[in-house]
């Protein structure tokens, strides 16, 4: 990649203010402005891929777009083994929820508990293994693009634990410890998560420095 962000204004091309606030502090230190697609009044395009790179590329693109400005998307979720990779690019749509006033909301809860149902069904013996995948893109207004993928290790617990994460956070153990995701300081989710991986590829790459 020869092409780099060198500093400036980047938008963020997410409306989940989770996801926001994460990459906001992995970038903090680059001296890169951050604006948010929520923050610009940009509009959300369709997710029509089929992997997690081709929904990353079309945030960030129609972003770059939109705000002729360089953009940053993230297109993230949770792969079961033992469910062929399921929920993986549909993540989010296990969540979907009745509307409520204002818009859609979505329902991580009823998303976990699918996930958990699944595996109930074939049977108490199935193993639990899951991986976190993250792809993340940058696109420039004049088309240019680039993508860092990452992914973190686990299994899946239940009930659900934590509070301080978000999504499938609450039932996501990382390989080799004991609290989920959302039961971590996220200082060290930021350390050990799939973004935080993705991102220490980006930053390799942008900013000549490792993550």
């Amino acid at each position: 990649m020869s092409r780099t962000l060198g500093g400036g204004s980047l938008v963020i091309a997410t409306h989940n203010a989770g996801k926001l606030r994460e990459i906001q502090a992995l970038l903090a230190p680059y001296g890169m402005t951050c604006l948010s697609a929520g923050a610009l009044g940009l509009p959300e395009p369709a997710e029509t891929g089929t992997t997690f790179a081709e929904n990353a590329l079309i945030k960030a693109r129609a972003a770059a777009q939109s705000a002729q400005l360089p953009a940053l998307a993230d297109d993230s979720g949770l792969c079961v083994a033992a469910l062929g990779g399921a929920p993986g690019v549909y993540t989010a749509d296990w969540a979907e929820a009745a509307p409520y006033e204002g818009g859609p909301g979505r329902d991580w809860y009823m998303a976990m508990g699918k996930v958990e149902g699944k595996l109930a069904e074939l049977g108490p013996d199935t193993p639990r293994d899951c991986w976190f995948a993250c792809v993340l893109a940058i696109a420039w207004p004049d088309g240019e693009s680039v993508v860092y993928e990452g992914r973190a290790e686990g299994t899946l617990t239940w009930p659900p634990r934590g509070t301080m994460g978000f999504g499938y956070d609450p039932v996501f153990v990382p390989k080799g410890g004991l609290a989920t995701f959302a039961e971590l300081d996220p200082a060290e989710k930021h350390r050990i998560s799939h973004r935080a991986d993705a991102f220490a590829k980006l930053v390799a790459d942008q900013f000549g420095a490792k993550g």
